[in-house]
């Protein structure tokens, strides 16, 4: 991936320019020290003079209003400007100022709407941030310090400002007597600062001449190399997953992560500002020698199994089967905005239209018109995939059919972080913005109707999450991080048992499913963790230790990612950028196939010729979940776990099937499917002596109270385990039943003899 750039032979300003912006994806608005305001259209290459600014005026930073306040339509015309005599200017798209106001003593150097385009900032020479009204009028002075601030940035959801402070980095927030967060990002001052909204994640650039990628509190992501020269310019791509850098003939585009896609060397100056165009296509760049540059960004690739994708130019791609080396140039009438490859089918977006390609035929794609042609994430699944615009979130089948379109209160699609949004072959799965504790969930029925599932409320934040793929719907796993870095699972269906939140690790740094079968790979800490059974959470936790393997992540460096999991391979990123591939046994793949399937006796087979004590601990889950007591029995056996071997064997010579499955539902863990299967097949007394085992004594009173028998069992059973500590019957519930029952210890022994000969 890297920028194609154009620059004109000759600039159009005839003197420096100091920043640049998009009014829609196909105009740019520059200006600079020539006091002209010039409009760029990149469709018929057109550069027209809107404006001649006073010649006092001399502008420092350049915001357009953002345009997705609908309603607002008078607003989406306002630039703000400011300027070095310490105003800001409200100025119409026909150039002419609307407002000025008064707002430092010095330059005013940086302005900036905030998100909902309910005011806008500004920073100056005075060492002064102020919030302003969208009119103009002063809110509040937020910081007030005796050091130039050069950059300012809103928070993602502008109730919080970053701004520099010499050679430090603060968050500030907006309620008041709020502490600030401050911490020395840079060597050297800090010219520019910016902040995304989809990723929470910060860039900054300084006199130091390095870059560097930092959270929202102040842990290091990522350092560049020294330039060199100053880091003049850095702004993000509004998806978040790229960031472009600018300096002194210098133009790079890095990835998130911090490392660098491509560099490029223009004759530009020193790069002043740069914008992204709202599709995250395009950028423009604000140069010192009065040029204006623009890139857009070109050999995007993409891999799936056999087939290599490229973007050759902004309007085709290039499509390559490495087994054969056959070749494929798809042309498109408008610009490529987003790609994806994989489930057998290519889907390119371009600003008006989708195109579906399968991998059987390259020449036919379906093709289908945009809701409103600003696709913001593209995701694809099994059967159907997800378009996620401005406003609206889509999912469409292959053939191009519209199945459903999610909604949620209080949803913002434009700023969802990928990470935080997860789709499978029957299930949605996104955080919510405003409350990053709830993940809602879609269920999509068989009908391709949608069903909304209970949203799942977890106690912290959620800054990433990720379905399995693999399995049916009933087997369909959700696993999320939360913000102290811990890993938890949830069934999406089932009882409420396998529904609740386990934890399965902690220190996670990246997780990704298996492409075809039910194993979680993760970077935890400075090691690279599969889980090859991960429901064994809902089976036996003991075993959770002997179903996993942990490798040292060291060969991959600091902040490795797992990107792919298909198959045995693993595709981790480094923090250069280089993709290591790693390896893990292959044999677990064959053993979720086979008890996928039941059957029982070739894993049995495979576990007794592999001879692994990690195939063996699978198996024994695997064979408990599906209630199979002889294949559980033997792989229990194989690995030592000596208490459940007996137990099984106990369950073996219970003669009522319905129990046996209660017992081995017992085994796992899960009382209430226990107590299910026994209540559903008449076995009242069964339950109760569960719940008795248990010391679950109030469920087994209500159970006895409710089907009016054993009654005196239970408190028998509880007279006897209060005498054995010697303690007095504090319970209300037993208290009331203590004179109207007479325990006669002969009767309950007999009783309980007849319910256990009725079951043979």
């Amino acid at each position: 991936m890297r920028f194609k750039t154009s620059l004109l032979k000759e600039p159009k300003h005839s003197d420096l320019v100091g920043c640049v912006g998009w009014s829609n994806t196909e105009e740019v608005y520059s200006c600079g020290d020539d006091h002209a305001i010039l409009k760029w259209n990149l469709v018929t290459k057109e550069t027209v003079q809107v404006a001649n600014l006073p010649n006092e005026l001399y502008p420092t930073d350049l915001h357009w209003f953002p345009r997705g306040q609908i309603g607002k339509k008078q607003g989406q015309d306002l630039l703000l400007v400011t300027a070095a005599d310490g105003k800001f200017h409200l100025i119409n798209k026909n150039g002419r100022i609307e407002k000025s106001v008064d707002a430092h003593q010095g330059a005013a150097l940086t302005g900036r709407w905030s998100y909902d385009g309910a005011g806008l900032l500004t920073a100056g020479e005075d060492g002064q941030v102020k919030i302003w009204s969208r009119s103009g009028m002063l809110r509040s002075t937020i910081v007030q310090s005796d050091t130039p601030i050069y950059s300012a940035s809103w928070g993602p959801d502008s109730s919080q400002v970053l701004y520099t402070y010499g050679k430090m980095l603060v968050i500030k927030h907006l309620t008041p007597n709020s502490k600030p967060n401050k911490w020395k990002a840079h060597d050297g001052l800090i010219l520019k600062v910016a902040w995304n909204r989809s990723n929470d994640l910060i860039i900054s650039g300084g006199e130091d001449c390095r870059y560097r990628v930092w959270d929202i509190y102040g842990r290091q992501l990522y350092s560049s190399q020294p330039h060199d020269y100053p880091i003049t310019s850095v702004s993000w791509a509004p998806s978040g997953d790229l960031f472009a850098v600018g300096s002194y003939n210098t133009l790079r585009l890095c990835d998130k992560a911090g490392w660098s896609h491509s560099l490029e060397k223009p004759y530009t100056g020193s790069i002043f500002n740069i914008a992204w165009s709202s599709d995250g296509t395009q950028v423009a760049g604000a140069c010192g020698n009065g040029h204006v540059i623009f890139a857009h960004i070109i050999e995007r690739r993409l891999e799936w199994r056999n087939y290599e994708v490229i973007m050759t130019s902004r309007r085709s791609i290039s499509v390559r089967n490495v087994s054969n080396d056959a070749w494929e140039k798809l042309e498109f009438p408008d610009r490529v905005i987003k790609v994806a490859l994989g489930y057998g089918h290519l889907v390119v977006v371009t600003p008006s239209q989708c195109h579906i390609y399968t991998t059987k035929n390259w020449n036919t794609p379906v093709i289908f018109d945009l809701r409103e042609g600003s696709v913001c994430m593209l995701l694809l699944a099994e059967r159907h995939f997800l378009l996620m615009e401005k406003s609206s979130l889509s999912l469409y089948s292959y053939e191009g059919r519209l199945l459903c379109s999610p909604r949620w209160q209080g949803m913002q699609p434009e700023i969802v972080n990928p990470a935080c949004v997860s789709i499978s072959s029957d299930t949605i799965a996104v955080r919510d913005q405003t409350d990053e504790k709830l993940v809602h969930l879609f269920e999509l029925g068989t009908a391709r109707s949608l069903v909304d599932a209970p949203p799942i409320k977890h106690r912290g934040g959620v800054v990433e999450l990720a379905l399995n793929q693999a399995g049916s719907p009933g087997e369909r796993q959700l696993a999320l991080v939360d913000r102290n870095r811990d890993l938890y699972l949830t069934n999406i269906r089932g009882s409420a048992t396998m529904k609740r939140l386990c934890k399965l690790g902690s220190m996670i740094q990246s997780l990704c499913w298996n492409s075809d079968t039910n194993m979680l790979a993760a970077v935890q800490d400075t090691n690279l963790i599969v889980w090859y059974y991960p429901n064994v959470l809902y089976v036996d936790k003991r075993l959770v230790k002997k179903t996993v393997i942990h490798k040292d992540a060291s060969e991959f460096g600091k902040n490795p990612v797992v990107v792919s999991f298909d198959g045995n391979h693993l595709g981790v990123r480094r923090l250069d950028g280089s993709l290591v591939t790693s390896s893990v046994s292959p044999f677990h793949s064959v053993l979720h196939g086979y008890a996928t399937s039941s059957r029982w006796d070739d894993a049995l087979r495979l576990c007794r010729f592999i001879k692994d004590s990690t195939l063996w601990a699978c198996l024994a889950a695997m064979a408990t979940h599906a209630k199979d007591m002889t294949t559980a029995e033997e792989a229990y056996a194989a690995i030592d776990e000596t208490d459940k071997v007996t137990y099984i064997q106990h369950i073996k010579e219970i003669p009522q099937h319905a129990a046996q499955l209660a017992e081995m539902a017992l085994l796992g863990g899960n009382v209430q499917d226990a107590e299910s299967i026994l209540l559903q097949n008449g076995l009242v007394f069964r339950s109760i002596i569960t719940n008795l085992n248990l010391h679950n004594w109030n469920r087994a009173l209500e159970l006895a109270i409710k089907h009016k028998t054993h009654v005196d069992t239970v408190l028998f059973f509880r007279k006897k385990y209060l005498d054995a500590f010697d303690k007095p019957e504090t319970n209300q519930k037993f208290l009331q039943f203590k004179d109207e029952v007479e325990l006669d210890a002969e009767k309950i022994a007999h009783k309980i003899q007849m319910e256990y000969q009725r079951e043979l």
